[in-house]
């Protein structure tokens, strides 16, 4: 089991690591540093809003639960 703080620096570090990696895809594709900035920011918004209404849905599926 680990503690609430290194799940939580866990999930700060890669959503940083994955931030990093979708500029720099764009930025390959565009090499336009204004565009992959602004898809970088957008795609980061969608996934966050995406995020918490899969965590929403999720609470109401029971499957894999088990009582203590």
């Amino acid at each position: 089991m680990e503690t609430h703080k290194r799940s939580i620096v866990k999930s700060i570090t890669f959503r940083i690591i994955a931030t990093i990696l979708t500029f720099i895809v764009v930025w390959a594709f565009t090499r336009d540093i204004v565009t992959s900035g602004a898809v970088t920011i957008v795609e980061n918004l969608i996934k966050m809003i995406a995020y918490y209404f899969h965590e929403r849905a999720w609470l109401k599926i029971t499957w894999g639960i088990t009582k203590a």
